[in-house]
């Protein structure tokens, strides 16, 4: 990513404009600030009809990017405001960072990578340059100081890599990915490299990494620079996520029918974007609301497992400089807090009606929709879940005047819910397929859990656990759905399992997880505390492992041992 317009440029020569090349190419949507003046009546849209059966893609997240290099580093406060998951908060679950040429730049990042895990995040590095002494220059096309790695040196440049995941693992972060570089087909002031010279690398020098490794980060989603890759079965098999940026890239292009042929057991992730501009506040209204739109196709479309940002603070960005959230950022939250890692995305008519966009998430029972609707009127819009009952259901809004404000609660019955989308509005509702009061947002593992209720209730019948693993090359999510089988309420539990070896948490939801790997016990969070007679929670997590992917045979809840499913 180039340095924009707002950007200190300090060590950094000032690149030409993204908005320039964008323009160049056509790409570059025009948007005016103009409000409209509101539908006089409310517009009935077809029936969305969701099906938590037909299940997609694993979402690893939603988050942003820090260069302190570039940008200066958060303060304390922005850490929490946008990796905490409470109001106020950007709920992020991604974080990604630089990796310096030099080693003596390292630690920059790290304060904000540190937090960021602390509260459950995904940390990822992109580099931009090699170190010096691996590049040579060329002459590409009218550009005469190009830069590329020296073949010679594609071995140095692995080992430099997975130095970079060595000392950020020795200070407390376990990077899940490193890419290989950024944007090496927009590289007028970084390295340039051609599709054929990441297919070599992969080939010859990525097994040595010792993480997940993230190629190409194509500036535009081009499918050529990422097509070879998937075309060499030597190279796929030594990445482990295509990632993609999306700048000026239509929406016809988001699919990608390649990948879903060749990218079994790999992951697709949108590593980088601002969107539609960086010219504009992050404050124009009903603007910020394209981001939702983009969000949806992102994960609709192109069915991407992440969406992440250009810098987290920045005056175009979901945090604005003095650490506010902006209107961007609010309708980024309207995902990142309600749709956690390890949710899947369900079946959902995308489109109901003209200008209203809608998508579903699944961990468990819990569901999560989450509707735009940008026209100028408000819309009665009709949901059907499909095997579905009745329960609870909690929302949030943001609009011109609100940032994801709760909203007050409502019900599924049969499960169908009819509900206003106000005009210029995004609303994430969740909602329970196995009835009961709604779900809230879900938090993420935390370094000071609060005190619960002591554990009560529970007699009769002992609980009953259901188990589900999705796994991966190394990882995997787990979701667990503890059911109250007794005849008395459970006020405050705690639910006991040994993990087998190898295997290490490293987020979770629903619950607070302690420790990461063997003996864990996870505890109830302030709104799950209680679980009525008959009733289902679901709790889940993600963790790593090495190559165990076996199931924990046993649980206790509050000490009673559990039926497992």
């Amino acid at each position: 990513m180039a340095q924009d317009q707002n950007e200190p440029v300090s060590g950094e020569r000032r690149l030409l404009s993204r908005r320039s090349v964008l323009a160049t190419m056509g790409a570059l949507p025009v948007i005016t600030a103009a409000t409209s003046v509101l539908g006089a009546t409310e517009a009935a849209a077809a029936t969305a009809t969701i099906n938590p059966s037909a299940q997609r893609q694993t979402i690893r997240g939603f988050g942003g990017m820090t260069h302190a290099a570039w940008a200066g580093d958060l303060t304390a406060a922005q850490r929490d405001t946008a990796f905490g998951n409470g109001d106020g908060k950007l709920g992020f679950s991604i974080l990604r960072i630089p990796v310096g040429e030099n080693q003596s730049d390292w630690s920059r990042d790290l304060a904000t990578a540190k937090r960021a895990v602390e509260l459950g995040a995904t940390v990822f590095a992109s580099p931009w340059n090699p170190p010096a002494g691996m590049v040579e220059t060329f002459t590409r096309g009218s550009q005469t100081n190009a830069r590329r790695l020296k073949y010679s040196s594609y071995a140095a440049y692995a080992q430099h890599l997975n130095d970079f995941t060595t000392y950020m693992r020795n200070n407390g972060v376990n990077l899940y990915a490193i890419s290989v570089q950024n944007e090496p087909d927009y590289a007028q002031d970084w390295t340039w490299w051609t599709s054929a010279e990441i297919v070599r690398f992969l080939r010859e020098n990525a097994g040595s990494i010792g993480t997940r490794v993230i190629a190409p980060e194509s500036f535009q989603y081009v499918k050529s620079m990422s097509d070879p890759i998937l075309n060499d079965s030597t190279a796929l098999a030594n990445v482990d996520i295509i990632g993609a940026h999306l700048y000026g890239t239509p929406y016809s292009n988001f699919p990608y029918p390649l990948f879903k042929q060749k990218g079994a057991g790999k992951e697709l992730w949108m590593t980088e974007v601002y969107y539609p501009n960086s010219t504009d506040s992050a404050d124009t209204w009903p603007q910020a609301l394209d981001v939702g739109e983009h969000m949806h196709r992102a994960m609709v479309d192109a069915e991407f497992q992440t969406y992440v940002w250009w810098y987290i603070r920045r005056s175009y960005g979901p945090m604005r400089e003095d650490g506010q959230i902006s209107k961007r950022g609010a309708i980024m939250a309207q995902f990142a807090r309600f749709v956690r890692p390890g949710y899947v995305r369900i079946d959902a008519t995308a489109n109901p009606a003209s200008n209203v966009y809608v998508s579903a998430y699944r961990s468990g029972n819990t569901v999560v929709i989450v509707a735009i609707n940008k026209g100028t009127s408000a819309v009665s819009q009709q949901f059907t879940v499909a095997n579905a009952g009745s329960a609870g259901v909690s929302s949030w809004l943001t609009d011109a005047s609100r940032n994801v404000a709760p909203q007050a609660a409502t019900s599924m019955s049969n499960g169908s819910l009819t509900v206003t989308l106000p005009a210029r509005s995004m609303t994430t509702f969740v909602t329970s397929l196995s009835g009961g009061s709604s779900p809230s947002p879900s938090p993420v593992l935390s370094p000071s859990p609060s005190p619960t209720p002591s554990p009560s209730g529970g007699t009769g019948t002992g609980p009953r656990v259901a188990y589900t693993m999705s796994t991966w090359n190394n990882g995997f999510t787990a979701s667990i759905n503890i059911t109250n089988t007794g005849t008395s309420t459970i006020d405050g539990w705690t639910l006991a399992f040994t993990l087998p070896s190898g295997q290490s948490i490293t987020s979770g939801w629903n619950a607070t997880y302690s420790p990461s790997s063997g003996q864990v016990s996870a505890r109830n969070v302030s709104y799950n505390a209680t679980i009525a007679p008959g009733a289902t929670i679901d709790i889940g997590f993600q963790a790593t492992h090495t190559g165990n992917t076996a199931e924990p045979t046993a649980f206790t809840l509050n000490g009673v041992p559990c039926t497992v499913v």
